[in-house]
């Protein structure tokens, strides 16, 4: 019988996610001017954005040859236990990217770095520099934070066995065999995996403190005559309102509300069946065109080591 290993940590939450994408500039213009998140710092090539919310940013944009992920940022509670998790690694046998210690990154942070079975880069951070927060519950229809990474997998039961013995995360929710809604707190997701041909980014997700903020967000974009790739509608699984949009180098953005809060004690995954009825309650969207299937398929991703070391 195989030994046990505990998870590596405690995950408190999804604190950023990194994108590389091939029109960083646009991109990063878009972010901030359309969709309402706000520039914290620029570099090389690179971008840094923040929502409302406490995280000192959310989104960092890459210019890069194609899209791919750049890599997924968890929090934990202390240094001491990102010290722990590498420990803890390499009783899974893991190999580490990057050793625990100090970050010299924006933002800062004591952290370390591994990839999962796919070939994504994982960061595991605390000690992250403050900053204030902007009124998360506010007026301006702008994100507080982001809600969830939904990445494309090859093996949808290797990764989430990955994800969930080693990260300690739990699956809320399947919609068949085709999809599993990963948790590390009370959000109902924070990432989601879908099954796909080819590893990639599928969308990534950011929380509106309200309906009437998501829907007035959807308004702005629509000023700016961007109109919805698919939505507004309510999905089942989590239960959260949704609008999914492209960004200018074709990687697909989702608004987001209400998303379901989760009582530990309480909870039963459910498996939902793939119908327009329960991809959205509200019947307003209807099933997702062929476009955005395209664009959540993405294009393949190499994953870290084609970049990282080179």
């Amino acid at each position: 019988m195989p030994e046990h290993h505990p998870p590596i940590a405690r995950l408190r939450s999804l604190r950023s996610v990194a994108l590389r994408t091939t029109h960083c500039a646009e991109s990063a213009e878009f972010y901030h001017e359309v969709w309402g998140l706000r520039p914290v710092e620029q570099e090389h090539g690179a971008t840094w954005l923040r929502g409302t919310g406490p995280e000192h940013h959310v989104l960092q944009l890459q210019q890069a040859a194609q899209n791919a992920l750049g890599k997924i940022v968890f929090s934990v509670a202390t240094p001491a236990e990102v010290d722990e998790a590498a420990r803890r690694l390499d009783a899974h046998g893991i190999a580490l990217v990057t050793e625990p210690g100090k970050l010299d990154q924006v933002g800062g942070g004591y952290g370390l770095r591994f990839g999962d079975p796919e070939g994504r880069l994982v960061e595991l951070t605390a000690d992250v520099e403050a900053v204030v927060p902007d009124d998360p519950d506010g007026h301006p229809a702008v994100p507080r934070k982001l809600a969830h990474v939904v990445l494309n997998t090859a093996d949808i039961d290797t990764v989430c066995e990955f994800y969930t013995r080693v990260l300690g995360m739990r699956v809320s929710d399947w919609s068949e065999h085709q999809m599993a809604f990963l948790r590390c707190n009370s959000d109902h997701h924070v990432i989601a995996f879908n099954q796909a041909p080819f590893p990639s980014v599928n969308h990534v997700a950011y929380e509106m403190p309200s309906i009437d903020h998501f829907m007035r967000g959807i308004g702005r974009l629509r000023h700016h005559g961007i109109t919805p790739l698919w939505g507004p509608g309510r999905h089942g699984p989590g239960n959260n309102t949704f609008s999914y949009f492209a960004d200018p180098g074709g990687l697909v953005c989702e608004y987001t509300s209400e998303v379901e809060q989760v009582v530990e004690d309480a909870w039963l995954c459910r498996v939902w069946r793939r119908t327009p009825e329960l991809s959205d309650l509200w019947g307003t969207a209807g099933p997702p065109s062929k476009d955005v299937r395209t664009h959540m398929a993405g294009v393949p991703d190499p994953g870290y080591t084609a970049w990282w070391y080179g």
